[in-house]
């Protein structure tokens, strides 16, 4: 359906939706990158594409073509350019409640071989960083660090975030009861603060791997003993043992429970 003309242009309904559409999502996401280099990159991009058109549309040949040689691979260099913020995304997709429900977590035995653990760090103040998977898989995360597919148990734990031990400097990524590999170098967030709190590298580790993925993490600090947990890109500071297995458990067993019966009740027939 026509609407109007601006020269030689025609402007339908099917038009302004689809300017709509597309204005919606490069808001969202500059939203989503505001305050970082990738925001001003990202600017700058859209800003060739607009000369582009602009120079089609008054017929600037020398400049057309200089324009649509760097649009005809700016697809390419979004990819590289914005691939942290890519995956950040896709990694928020792979969260959703109707994409969770297919994903099975079994982790209930490990809580409380976790929550003993930290307890115990934190009366020591030794550091630790354990990551539980969810839902995405962390084996770029795994291949960091060393190895170890050995079955989870508060023992463990201690010896490995022991200060003596090789393998204390980095995180532990726990699947189920299955420690999969110890030492594991983590992305730090862009976050170095939470609140007034001025945050360490480990604590920014921790934050920053649910940022990009659907982990838990379970913080203990050196300096303090505090413990903490992050979860999608949210820390909360200084927990109690109590709270930290009520916490897990909410975050790695309820969610699914209750995704699933979500899902339930809105296929029931209705009376």
């Amino acid at each position: 359906m026509e609407l109007f003309k601006i020269g030689f242009l025609t402007v339908t309904v099917v038009d302004l939706l689809d300017i709509l559409v597309v204005a919606l999502v490069f808001y969202n996401l500059y939203r989503a990158m505001r305050g970082t280099v990738a925001a001003q990159i990202f600017i700058g991009l859209i800003l060739i594409i607009l000369l582009s058109i602009v120079a089609q549309a008054v017929n600037l040949k020398a400049m057309g073509w200089i324009l649509r040689t760097l649009t005809d691979i700016w697809v390419i260099a979004f990819i590289i350019i914005f691939q942290p913020e890519i995956r950040r995304l896709l990694s928020t997709l792979a969260r959703n409640r109707m994409v969770r429900m297919f994903i099975r977590v079994n982790v209930d035995e490990s809580i409380e071989e976790i929550t003993a653990a930290a307890l115990e760090l934190s009366k020591k103040k030794q550091g630790a960083l354990i990551i539980i998977a969810r839902g995405t898989g962390m084996k770029s995360f795994t291949e960091t660090g060393v190895t170890l597919h050995a079955q989870i148990s508060r023992s463990l734990l201690l010896s490995i975030f022991n200060p003596r031990s090789p393998l204390h400097d980095g995180a532990v990524i726990v699947n189920d009861r299955t420690i999969e590999a110890a030492r594991c170098t983590l992305p730090l967030s862009a976050n170095n603060r939470a609140g007034d709190l001025v945050l360490g590298t480990r604590h920014r580790a921790g934050l920053g791997v649910t940022e990009q993925t659907d982990a838990v993490a379970v913080i203990v600090s050196e300096e303090t003993g505090a413990i903490s947990i992050a979860d999608d890109g949210t820390l909360t500071y200084k927990v109690s043992v109590k709270e930290l297995r009520t916490q897990l458990r909410e975050r790695l067993a309820a969610s699914v429970q209750r995704s699933l019966q979500s899902v339930r009740e809105a296929m029931r027939p209705q009376q």
